[in-house]
């Protein structure tokens, strides 16, 4: 029988990323969602019939035993108090990122997830692009040597500030490119190669009339000597690559972006054709000066997140991203933000 799951908010996050890809793992089915949005709702029922629509999550407790997984996606500042909810009920929970404002609320809800015996996992959903995929085979298998440097770059042309909570200064809503998209580059390093041990930042406000910082450079420096660099930008009208994998062997550079994203937004789903497969052209090339060669792109497989959740569910394996990863995460963005106020590198214990 498939585990029932109640998804909490549909916005973007809810809508484009999570209803879809749980409604592709055929051990999950989306029994609920809170909105309450009247637009919203309609959206829902057309889409997904047979799921309850319930405009506040208060109703979800009310119905002890009715969900078996609770899928957070509502703005930032309400991630730890539902979380915190739906543990007390005894429902497991998937938070978007970031889990937390910050690292210490992340810490709290490990620890009532511990006592509570009950899973609380993240949704880095980026550990299954495409693109990154195949950085991760070419680095485990060697093919680059020992990596001297990794560059990663979410670079977008966004001129205009948008009126948004993602665009707020207001720490309780960890708004801005750091939390948004530094909060991916940073989880996908840290999958890479572990925590890291030093922290440099840059972090910017570029943009006339922006509130939260739109512009930022991280650097970290890992145990084994590797140095990621990490750029995320909304003001940038010339992309970088998107990655540049730099090993004392050979070198690995890809540019544009996962071909995920913009097939949810299509309305497309993990069920359809040729699901998550770059083109040809957008290959990167692996190899050294005057020796490289075009290099396959990994098929991208965001609902490998979603199918892995329902092990985790059966007590067969644990949690696709642990909330340990999500709060080291969260301690480099504030060591970065930390780095920047301060120009200077910061240690992490």
């Amino acid at each position: 029988m498939a585990f029932r799951v109640a998804l909490v908010g549909y916005g973007t996050g809810g809508a484009v990323f999570h209803a879809p890809l749980i409604s592709s793992v055929p051990d999950l089915r989306l029994a609920a969602v809170v909105t309450s949005d009247p637009e919203r709702q309609r959206a829902v029922r057309s889409r997904y019939p047979d799921a309850r629509v319930l405009d506040t999550a208060d109703r979800l407790w009310e119905s002890t035993g009715a969900y078996d997984l609770v899928v957070i996606a509502a703005p930032n500042r309400l991630h730890v108090p539902l979380a915190r909810d739906a543990l007390t009920c005894d429902i497991p929970v998937v938070v978007d990122k970031p889990v937390a404002a910050t690292a210490a609320e992340a810490r709290s809800l490990a620890a009532l997830s511990a006592v509570r015996g009950l899973p609380v996992i993240p949704f880095h959903n980026r550990r299954w692009d495409g693109d990154f995929r195949t950085v991760r085979r070419l680095v485990g298998s060697g093919a680059l040597g020992h990596v001297l440097r990794y560059e990663s770059r979410f670079e977008r042309w966004r001129p205009q500030p948008k009126a948004s909570w993602k665009e707020s200064a207001d720490p309780r809503d960890a708004g801005g490119i750091l939390y948004d998209l530094g909060s991916h580059l940073i989880d996908q390093a840290v999958h890479l190669f572990g925590r890291p041990r030093q922290v440099y930042a840059e972090i910017d406000v570029r943009r006339r009339g922006a509130a939260a910082a739109d512009d930022a450079f991280v650097a970290l420096t890992h145990e084994d000597g590797v140095r990621a660099h990490l750029w995320m930008s909304a003001t940038a009208a010339q992309h970088g690559p998107r990655f540049r994998v730099l090993g004392d062997r050979a070198a690995y550079t890809v540019f544009g972006m996962d071909v995920q994203e913009d097939a949810l937004r299509r309305g497309l789903t993990p069920a359809d054709a040729d699901w998550g497969a770059a083109p040809p052209r957008s290959y990167g090339r692996v190899g050294t000066p005057g020796a490289d060669r075009a290099e396959p792109t990994d098929r991208g497989a965001y609902q490998e997140f979603y199918a892995e959740v329902a092990r985790t569910l059966r007590g067969e394996a644990p949690p696709p991203v642990s909330l340990t990863d999500a709060i080291t995460g969260l301690e480099v963005i504030e060591a970065a933000i930390r780095s920047a106020r301060e120009g200077r590198v910061v240690s992490l214990q």
